[in-house]
């Protein structure tokens, strides 16, 4: 698949960018892209959630009334979790959410939602570009050269660049990536994609089996 490429004023150059059908026209695969999407999200949490359970509730622990002959259930101390204040039954505990998925696995659902996004014309190149300054005008100025302002966009660089990273940072819409860090879960959360020129070697370089 041929792409144009445009600079960063938005305008048309004279080249072209072919995309490699291996990871931008594959048949897509849902259960590995729900998969890869669920992993990025449990490594998000840090499961740090905690409850009291009734051995750790604070509380005398004398038996409430007798036995027998009340007329009422069987109730032992303040702490049971039928009454209000006692402690939590089967509670929540500190606990690591994180599974481990193959890296094969990851790299078709990459390529899965990689795949969608070409599929639907939501993927952009421009031109190799850097700031001199960090400045969110900038980044603006570029989102709005390809009327992505109001829309939520993933940028791919080669690698990281500070400056770049920095002019997106206010924008709430915008996120900066490098080709070796993109991920299933940004890549669908995104809208549009715009890859520069030399992040596409990039990801060839690493979605390619040798």
């Amino acid at each position: 698949m041929e792409v144009e490429v445009y600079n960063i004023n938005g305008s048309k150059t004279t080249k072209k960018v072919t995309l490699n059908d291996e990871i931008f026209a594959v048949e897509p695969n849902d259960h590995a892209i729900y998969l890869d999407v669920k992993q990025y999200m449990a490594n998000q949490r840090q499961g740090t959630h905690k409850a009291k359970e009734r051995s750790e509730s604070r509380g005398s622990t004398k038996k409430l009334k007798k036995q027998k002959g009340t007329g009422g259930a069987r109730i032992g101390d303040i702490n049971s979790p039928l009454l209000k204040g006692g402690g939590r039954a089967f509670g929540p505990r500190p606990r690591d959410y994180n599974f481990k998925l193959n890296k094969k696995l990851k790299r078709l659902a990459r390529k899965s939602a990689l795949s969608y996004k070409a599929t639907g014309n939501n993927i952009i190149i421009v031109e190799d570009f850097s700031f001199e300054t960090p400045k969110t005008k900038n980044f603006a100025d570029l989102l709005n050269n390809f009327k992505l302002s109001d829309k939520k966009t993933l940028l791919v660089l080669c690698e990281s660049n500070k400056n770049v990273y920095l002019s997106s940072r206010n924008l709430k819409n915008s996120k900066v990536v490098s080709a070796s860090n993109i991920n299933t879960y940004d890549i669908l959360n995104a809208k549009n994609l715009i890859f520069v020129e030399s992040s596409i070697k990039e990801l060839e370089k690493n979605f390619i089996e040798n």
